[in-house]
């Protein structure tokens, strides 16, 4: 049986969001009695068997977002620099070249280190920016003075929030508005989460 779920947020018990998991995955939380208390509307319910006994058929039905039970683990992680990718680069930086402002598509685009790394620079999000790939030819092996260009937007790392935002394409409006209070008032991943909703 094949459904289509968005995926579910999770939080830890104090309520700092930690991940998203699939249906299945919450499933499981429910099953083994690992949810501490649900927020947001129901996202999905899932059919088992029938009970011999009683006739009755087995169900679980879950919200969009649940705190799981334990050791309050996501502040730390909550805390720590995400994983850098292509696909959350463009998506922070809204797809926009960092030095002609142009807005293009993923195919478009490049990950152009502000201090290139043969001369030092690290592969981090404050030394990354997302270019046009006309940009960054200009560019090269150059930093952007000895290039003759500027950065148009500064760089930046995503807090945990904005990561979660930056990762996931079909955010639930509930989770959406869980989320928007976590991430700074200063992010460029506001604007794309308004564009989202």
């Amino acid at each position: 049986m094949a459904i289509e779920v968005p995926l579910i947020l999770t939080l830890d018990f104090h309520g700092v969001p930690h991940r998203w998991v699939t249906w299945q995955q919450a499933c499981f939380y429910y099953a083994k009695n690992l949810v501490a208390w649900t927020l947001g509307e129901r996202a999905f319910t899932v059919y088992g068997g029938v009970s011999r006994l009683t006739g009755e058929r087995s169900s679980i039905s879950g919200h969009s977002i649940i705190a799981i039970k334990g050791k309050p683990m996501a502040m730390r992680a909550f805390k720590q620099v995400p994983p850098l990718s292509n696909r959350e680069l463009f998506r922070r930086d809204r797809h926009i070249c960092a030095y002609c402002s142009g807005e293009f598509n993923f195919l478009k685009l490049t990950r152009d280190h502000i201090e290139p790394v043969s001369r030092g620079g690290g592969d981090t999000w404050m030394n990354v920016v997302t270019a046009c790939r006309h940009c960054n030819g200009i560019k090269r092996n150059r930093t952007p003075e000895e290039a003759g260009v500027q950065l148009v937007y500064a760089p930046y790392i995503p807090n945990k929030a904005e990561y979660l935002i930056l990762t996931n394409r079909r955010i639930l409006a509930d989770q959406m508005e869980f989320l928007r209070p976590h991430v700074s008032r200063h992010s460029r991943v506001l604007s794309l989460s308004d564009a989202m909703t």
